[in-house]
C-alpha cells in the first residue's frame, strides 16, 4: 500500500510540473493581420507621388516569423522592415537609411482588413523627440496585386508623408 501511494504521488507531482512546460512549448495561434501580411510576398514595382520609380521585395524569413521587406526608392539608399507578429497586433521596425529604426505597431486585429495602419511606439537611434524620424506606416491592400504605402516622417513637429503605388511583379507562394 505504501509503495501504491509513493508511486502515485510520484506520478501526480510529474503530472502537475510538466503541465505548465507543455502550455508554453504549444504553438501559439498565428494572427490574423500578420497572416494576411503575409501574402505581399514576391516582388512589387510602382512609383512615388512625384513620379520616381519604387523597388519592393517582400520575403517571409525565420521559419515564417516574420516578413522581411526590402524598399529601394530611387535616388535613395535601399532599407529595410521588418514585420512580425506581437499578440493580435503587428509590429514592425523600420531599418531607416538616416541610421534611425523606429518601431511601430497596429491596433488589435481580429478579422482580415485592408488597411493596416502602424503608429510609432520607440525608436533606436533616435538623439531625441525631435529628431527626424518614420512616424507611421500605413499599407493599403488595395487588390490582390495593388498596394499603397503611405509613410510620415516627422522632425520638429513638421510632417511629410511620401506615398508609392506598388503593383506586383512576381508573386512567391
Amino acid at each position: 500500500m505504501k509503495l501504491l501511494k509513493i508511486s502515485l504521488f510520484c506520478t501526480m507531482t510529474i503530472s502537475l510540473l510538466s503541465a505548465p512546460a507543455a502550455a508554453q512549448s504549444a504553438p501559439a495561434k498565428p494572427a490574423v493581420g500578420f497572416e494576411q501580411l503575409k501574402s505581399l510576398a514576391g516582388e512589387w514595382q510602382g512609383k512615388s507621388a512625384d513620379g520616381q520609380a519604387v523597388h519592393v521585395l517582400y520575403q517571409i524569413v525565420s521559419g515564417g516569423t516574420a516578413l522581411m521587406e526590402r524598399l529601394s526608392p530611387a535616388k535613395e539608399p535601399e532599407m529595410m522592415t521588418m514585420y512580425s507578429a506581437d499578440g493580435n497586433r503587428v509590429a514592425v521596425t523600420h531599418y531607416c537609411s538616416t541610421n534611425t529604426q523606429p518601431q511601430m505597431k497596429t491596433q488589435p486585429i481580429s478579422s482580415p482588413m485592408n488597411e493596416f495602419a502602424f503608429s510609432f511606439v520607440s525608436a533606436t537611434n533616435l538623439s531625441g523627440p525631435d529628431s527626424g524620424h518614420m512616424d507611421s506606416l500605413v499599407l493599403v491592400l488595395d487588390d490582390v496585386d495593388h498596394l499603397t504605402q503611405r509613410w510620415t516622417w516627422k522632425q520638429k513637429g513638421q510632417t511629410k508623408i511620401e506615398v508609392f503605388h506598388l503593383t506586383r511583379v512576381t508573386q512567391v507562394l
